[in-house]
C-alpha cells in the first residue's frame, strides 16, 4: 500500500481541521474565496513556523502557496487580504478551547486533573511613545496532558486575580486542582 503526501500530511491535522470546519463563516457569500478552515489551519501552520503578524502569516501562505495546496487538495488563488484574515482569527478562541478540552478528556490518566494558571508579560508589547503599558495574558496549562486549554488578556486596569475567577468558570471544569501564583492567596478572593 502507498501512501501520498496528502495523507502524510493530514493526519497529524485531521482532528484540528474537523474543529476548525466547526466555526460558522463570518463572510458573505461573494466572500468566501478560500474555505474557512484551511485558511485557519494554515494559519496555524505559519505561526508554528515562526510568523508573529498578519503580514508574516500572509508571508508564509504566500510562499508557500503552491504546496499548501497540493498537500491539502485546496486551490488557493492568492494569500488572503490582511482584513480578511484579521475578522477570521477573532473567532478562533471558542473552537482551540473546545478542542483542547477534547484533546484533555482523551489524555486523562484517572488520576485528579491539575491545571496551572500562570500570568505572563508579552515581550516586545509596551510602547514608551503612546505610553502603553506592556499586554498581559493569563494562561490555563493542563499538565499532565500538556495542553493549553485557554489563554486570555489581562485587562490594563486590572492583575491576573479577576481573569483567573473569570477563566475558571469559563472552562466549566468541576473537581479540578488549578495552581496559581502566590498573588492568588489573598484572604478576599
Amino acid at each position: 500500500m502507498t501512501v501520498t503526501l496528502r495523507e502524510v500530511v493530514m493526519v497529524p491535522f485531521s482532528r484540528l481541521l474537523s474543529a476548525l470546519q466547526a466555526i460558522p463563516d463570518p463572510r458573505r457569500a461573494q466572500g468566501k474565496r478560500y474555505p474557512l478552515a484551511y485558511l485557519l489551519l494554515f494559519t496555524v501552520l505559519a505561526l508554528l513556523s515562526g510568523a508573529r503578524s498578519y503580514r508574516g502569516i500572509i508571508t508564509f501562505l504566500e510562499q508557500r502557496r503552491v504546496l499548501l495546496n497540493h498537500s491539502f487538495g485546496v486551490d488557493l488563488k492568492r494569500a488572503p487580504a490582511l482584513n480578511t484574515l484579521r475578522t477570521l482569527l477573532q473567532s478562533l478562541e471558542t473552537v482551540f478551547r473546545r478542542h483542547a478540552k477534547a484533546l484533555m478528556a482523551e489524555a486523562g490518566t484517572g488520576k485528579r486533573l491539575a491545571i496551572a494558571l500562570d500570568g505572563k508579560t508579552l515581550r516586545g508589547s509596551f510602547d514608551h511613545l503612546n505610553d502603553q503599558k506592556a499586554a498581559q495574558t493569563l494562561t490555563a496549562f493542563a499538565s499532565p496532558a500538556a495542553i493549553v486549554l485557554a489563554h486570555t488578556e489581562i485587562d490594563e486596569k486590572s492583575n491576573e486575580i479577576p481573569a483567573a475567577e473569570l477563566m475558571i468558570r469559563e472552562l466549566g471544569l468541576s473537581g479540578v486542582v488549578f495552581t496559581a501564583d502566590a498573588m492568588h492567596c489573598q484572604k478576599n478572593i
